[in-house]
């Protein structure tokens, strides 16, 4: 047990305790490295990173680690493995200008995912939204249900662009609000204006069994048509 709990080992691995300032100097160096390698590589606010962009960062969060830490990792193969991730980067990002078939590749296409109000099927896979998160996005701007909503896409970098209609131009629309939309049901329980829930398309329903002319599914949530408000 004292072999297993050996705290100078524990703590220190075997070294001994002057190690901490190279440490201490091994850590300034790499921060050094790194705040200089994303300048020059031009990096912008964490959420306008691209998928391409976070392997950045990753790779040269791994290369500034182990050479804070570890003594048998020098400060020049890890300053190598930086200078040679700073060239990919603007490769990559030249090779972005020069290609919009590669640019398409690895940024990925804006996607309009709302249209007049309704999910825009022909333009993404609704399968792959997620759902609660995109809801909880929309709410954040004060929206309470899609007929608010003129047209809403994902950018590139995972943003949420929305475009509103006018006061007078509202419609009856899927309510977004969790106490109305955990109400959606199969059945009708009177005649309205409901909301499909999995492609917000708006009918006029009686109460009866009824399936979605757009998307085909069956499950509804009466729709609202309140404005919006700031």
């Amino acid at each position: 047990m004292d072999d297993i709990f050996e705290w100078k080992r524990l703590l220190f691995n075997d070294l001994p305790v002057a190690f901490l300032l190279e440490v201490l100097f091994r850590t300034c160096i790499m921060f050094i490295i790194v705040l200089l390698t994303l300048k020059f590589a031009g990096k912008r606010g964490v959420k306008q990173l691209s998928v391409f962009e976070v392997v950045i960062i990753i790779s040269l969060g791994s290369a500034a680690g182990d050479p804070m830490f570890y003594e048998d990792v020098g400060l020049i193969p890890a300053l190598t493995v930086f200078i040679t991730v700073l060239l990919m980067y603007r490769l990559v990002t030249w090779m972005l200008g020069k290609s919009k078939r590669f640019e398409n590749f690895i940024e990925g296409k804006v996607k309009c995912i709302i249209e007049d109000g309704q999910f825009s099927l022909q333009s993404f896979k609704k399968e792959d939204l997620a759902l609660d998160e995109f809801f909880a996005e929309l709410r954040l701007r004060s929206i309470e249900h899609l007929g608010q909503v003129r047209n809403a896409y994902i950018e590139t970098n995972g943003a949420i662009s929305v475009y509103f209609y006018e006061d007078e131009d509202v419609k009856y629309g899927l309510p977004i609000r969790p106490q109305l939309f955990a109400m959606k049901s199969k059945d009708i329980p009177k005649s309205g204006t409901y909301a499909c829930t999995f492609c917000a398309n708006v009918q006029q329903l009686e109460p009866v069994h009824a399936n979605c002319t757009v998307c085909g599914r069956e499950e509804w949530i009466e729709a609202i048509k309140s404005k919006r408000v700031v």
